[in-house]
């Protein structure tokens, strides 16, 4: 990475002359100056359509709107965050900006204005960062001017591709400090729009927008299905390019495994939706294995946990766990199937009317059968479930809600989610496990190490539910044939 400019610092006494002179900081010459203001070409963009999302986004910023009549309403993108020094990590904007316009900008913010009395609902405004100034050398002297960092669409192209007006950013905290009535603001995404604010609103009224706009969520229009199964299905094509690698983790480690998924996540994406699991060996058997730098053995387990993030943002979560050489042994076999006939239960139960917690308790009744069966708890069956002593092998629950976010929807009411009815729309995820811990003396030697986990992406359809990730086989006959066509091409 290149360093900025740093222009020769002159004397002090010659600072304020250069200042008054161009505008410009301390030590630019006049006659770079004034080279650097011309000799550009017009760029603006003409040819501009609507983004895809746009007519989705108006639609659910109305009922936002209605949500909340007469308010002041404030939702920020985010800013970018330090990862070290003067180098920041990549931006993502947040969930609820995004879900709201469609756009990604950081500094961003959105502002539902109500009209005025008597008049029902809002005008939205979307406040970004205007094209850099080429007059006041922004663009080539500030760290974040385009010449650093690339070209950004000016106010009117926002407009164009959001279909919402657009307005420079930087006059929005003053805009927000003299603003009177109701007001409520995102939190956690922007501390100089909070900080704006903080004389006029408060944090239990802030958590009921949020609380709101994560509800809101729970169900999905068809352009939210469509990038779910998009992501879904260039997942797909990531765990088929990392079978066809194995060799290659065998001999260097997980984080091959994690490169290739990866690379195909960037091609096909925006990024990976989460930090991907690539746990081979005992590392499946700790549940949010990311550091990926264990090796890969031929005869053990690899636990492939992974989702392909599309450009829109909406994330696939997908888990497979696969024999390294193409095939279980006969423990592993068992094992796995046992998961797979929890999965089984699972998925059946998600449908229309359903409650929520019905695929979670089917699951986890075919998981303590199991572990009675296999002597490995006292039954009966009943008691296990009741007194959760699974949990030491289970874990986790069995799902959760999928969306813009890997675990969408997370501020819901707990009466609007898990205590709530499956409806059509809603997509979530059923991923049961078992995992045996390396150093848990209360299972047999050769249990110890081994984890398996299914995870595929439900949509609850209008009369039952179809599985989005259908594309990768699941029984472990049909993983070890799968397999092995891969590693024959």
């Amino acid at each position: 990475m290149t360093d900025e400019l740093t222009p020769e610092t002159p004397d002090e006494d010659e600072q304020p002359i250069k200042q008054r002179k161009n505008g410009l900081y301390p030590g630019v010459s006049d006659e770079l100056a004034e080279s650097m203001k011309s000799g550009w070409a017009d760029t603006e963009l003409h040819d501009l359509q609507p983004i895809e999302q746009a007519p989705n986004a108006a639609r659910r910023r109305a009922a936002l709107s209605a949500r909340f009549p007469g308010e002041r309403l404030v939702i920020p993108a985010g800013n970018l965050k330090t990862r070290s020094n003067d180098t920041e990590y990549d931006f993502r904007a947040s969930t609820e900006y995004v879900y709201l316009t469609g756009d990604q900008t950081d500094d961003s913010v959105l502002v539902l204005e109500p009209r005025a009395a008597g008049a029902e609902g809002h005008d939205a405004t979307v406040y970004r960062l205007p094209r850099s100034d080429r007059e006041n050398g922004e663009f080539w002297l500030n760290g974040m001017g385009e010449l650093w960092v690339g070209r950004r669409n000016s106010l009117r192209e926002s407009e164009v591709l959001l279909g919402v007006p657009c307005k420079d950013v930087r006059e929005l905290p003053e805009a927000l400090t003299e603003a009177t009535g109701p007001v409520r603001v995102v939190r956690g995404h922007d501390a100089g729009i909070e900080a704006a604010l903080a004389d006029k609103v408060t944090a239990e009224r802030d958590e009921e927008l949020r609380v709101h706009l994560s509800e809101a969520r729970v169900i999905k229009d068809e352009f939210e299905i469509g990038e779910l199964q998009k992501a879904v299905d260039s997942t797909v094509r990531g765990f088929e390019d990392v079978v066809k690698v194995l060799d290659k983790a065998e001999a260097t480690s997980e984080r091959y495994i994690e490169g290739t998924f990866f690379l195909r996540a960037r091609v096909e994406g925006n990024d990976v939706g989460y930090g991907s699991i690539c746990a081979a060996g005992p590392h499946a058997t700790t549940l949010h294995w990311v550091r990926n730098n264990g090796e890969v053995r031929s005869g053990d387990l690899l636990l492939l946990d992974a989702g392909v993030e599309t450009n829109s943002l909406y994330t696939a979560d997908v888990t497979r766990t696969l024999p390294i050489n193409g095939r279980y042994t006969d423990l592993q076999r068992k094992i796995y199937d046992a998961v797979y006939e929890a999965q089984e239960a699972g998925i059946a139960a998600v449908r229309p009317g359903a409650k929520y917690r019905d695929f979670h308790d089917a699951a986890q009744r075919v998981l303590a059968e199991k572990l009675v069966a296999w002597g490995l708890v006292e039954g009966p069956v009943e008691r296990v479930l009741e007194l959760a002593l699974q949990r030491r092998w289970t874990l986790h629950g069995t799902g959760h809600m999928l969306g813009l976010d890997v675990h969408d929807c997370a501020a819901a009411r707990t009466e609007a989610y898990v205590n709530g009815t499956l409806e059509p729309g809603m997509v979530l995820t059923v991923e049961p496990g078992l995992y045996f811990q390396a150093d848990d003396l209360t299972v047999p030697e050769e249990y110890r190490g081994i984890g398996v986990r299914i995870e595929d992406d439900i949509l609850v359809t209008e009369d039952g539910n179809r599985n989005l990730s259908a594309g990768l086989p699941r029984r472990s006959d049909e993983v070890e044939s799968w397999m092995a066509g891969l590693l024959a091409e």
